[in-house]
């Protein structure tokens, strides 16, 4: 998104002013890294009420009609304050579904504290890839910018990555959700890696 600090100052400038441009250019840029997020503290029994993406839609609704208070200057200072407006409407979403209207401030700090601990997990993830893309790093949290690569992936090679390193089940239970045998998620667990590390290969 920014390719200097000057770079994302103007950005969030112009987003400030209501920028259209602005606008569609955070979209771009952060919708892969919040749905991540989102998908990650969904709990399964919301499945089918809404969903990752729902999430993620009134997410930048929200942070585009809130940005004009929006005071910070870096990238980490945005994506911090993205994950907060992500954690309001997460707990807005499953209080509406559970039929409970009242604000419950201590359940949005500690889902705002589970996103931070998903995002640090997808950094690491990075970091443990075998590849050190330097300038990207330099321009971009390695969190969004390993959610970006994981966008491009095919889509069962992005669910395999998702469900084995993030969500941390097993080659069984990975089995179980992709409706595959085991032996067949560990072969292509093995390919969406590979194919992980020469996308990021390809941005160092």
């Amino acid at each position: 998104m920014a390719d200097s600090s000057g770079t994302l100052a103007r950005l969030l400038d112009a987003l400030r002013r209501g920028d259209p441009a602005a606008q569609a250019e955070v979209l771009a840029r952060y919708q892969p890294w919040l749905r991540i997020l989102a998908r990650l503290q969904l709990d399964r029994r919301f499945q089918g009420k809404f969903g990752a993406s729902d999430v993620v839609q009134l997410t930048l609704l929200e942070a585009y009609r809130a940005f004009p208070q929006f005071r910070g200057t870096t990238e980490a200072e945005l994506t911090a304050w993205l994950r907060q407006v992500l954690a309001r409407v997460l707990a807005h979403e499953m209080r509406r579904y559970q039929g409970t209207q009242q604000r419950d401030v201590g359940r949005e700090v500690s889902l705002e504290q589970a996103l931070a601990e998903s995002s640090q997990r997808l950094g690491d993830m990075l970091a443990a890839s075998g590849s050190s893309p330097s300038q990207q790093a330099a321009r971009h949290e390695q969190d969004v910018l390993l959610a970006e690569v994981l966008a491009r992936l095919p889509d069962d090679y992005r669910e395999v990555i998702v469900l084995r390193n993030l969500e941390g089940l097993s080659h069984e239970e990975v089995a179980r959700r992709m409706g595959r045998n085991p032996g067949a998620v560990r072969m292509l667990w093995v390919r969406a890696l590979a194919r992980l590390r020469q996308e990021l290969g390809d941005l160092g």
